[in-house]
């Protein structure tokens, strides 16, 4: 199944397009990817790609394909059709420490069942490269403290990860990806069951990491943050990609009803200029 729209990796946050051969091949790039449950198709045929300096957001209904996604990118899931490549080499062709050391992934989930300090926690980031009789060395000791500060949470180093909030806990995750130094990021619902501070907070530092030049690609369940923060959007339905382009592009009444089965309205946010959705019920007027 292929794209509607612009394809993926077509458009810049500067609106500029590729020219074949003039640049790095794409740090993340997916090809017709397909996955299977079974009987089920998970996945049907996705494209997409993330340059080095971009933020993609993976945008869609429970269920689409999301998680699944992220999953198949990492190494974590095997698929049955496509390709997935990391920085121009085929994911299948890398070992799983290969692929930590190019991706590194910030899960949803922020619980945690052991009490760790927060610092062994964030050292756990540099498992790619520590030695298999697991000497770590002043380089891997300066990435952690570096990615701790950069995550702002420095001052929790000696507490129990388990005694953190949930916001508290979701930087931690991020320092730990921080730690990996990978130039590619994968978020799984970083700002789900989160506050709205943390939930801003939590993508500003994502869209930091970006501008310092690496490569996001986030599943956001939020269509509001994710049209603030990213700068190309991939709606996801049902396995499918329905819409790929900028937030502006991608956030139509039509793709909306489509993918979500619900009507919107989709004006501009008047604090920060970037699209609003706002669902719509039956008998309300779709004011704009």
């Amino acid at each position: 199944m292929s794209d509607s729209g612009p394809t993926a990796g077509d458009t810049h946050r500067d609106g500029n397009a590729h020219r074949d051969g003039d640049a790095a091949p794409p740090l993340i790039a997916v090809r017709d990817l397909v996955v299977s449950r079974g009987d089920e198709r998970v996945l049907d045929g996705v494209s997409l790609s993330v340059d080095r300096g971009e933020l993609v957001g993976l945008v869609g209904p429970n269920g689409a394909g999301k998680t699944t996604l992220i999953a198949a990118v990492n190494g974590t899931l095997g698929f049955d059709g496509g390709t997935v490549e990391l920085d121009g080499t085929d994911r299948r062709a890398l070992s799983q420490r290969e692929v930590a050391r190019r991706v590194a992934t910030v899960p949803q989930e922020t619980n945690t069942a052991f009490e760790f300090p927060v610092e062994s926690v964030v050292e756990m980031g540099r498992t790619a490269y520590v030695s298999r009789f697991g000497t770590t060395t002043e380089a891997d000791r300066e990435a952690v403290r570096r990615a701790m500060e950069r995550a702002e949470v420095s001052e929790f180093a000696d507490r129990s990860v388990t005694t953190l909030s949930g916001g508290e806990r979701q930087r931690v995750l991020f320092a730990r990806a921080l730690a990996a130094e990978t130039p590619a990021l994968l978020l799984d619902e970083p700002t789900a069951s989160l506050d709205i501070n943390h939930q801003i907070r939590t993508l500003e530092l994502v869209r930091e990491a970006v501008d310092d030049g690496k490569a996001a690609l986030a599943a956001i369940h939020d269509l509001n943050l994710a049209a603030r923060v990213c700068d190309r959007l991939v709606l996801l339905s049902g396995g499918a990609v329905r819409a790929t382009g900028t937030p502006r592009e991608v956030l139509s009444d039509d793709a909306l009803a489509a993918s979500f089965g619900v009507r919107t309205a989709v004006n501009d946010d008047p604090a920060v200029g970037s699209p609003m959705v706002t669902a719509l019920r039956e008998g309300d007027d779709d004011a704009r």
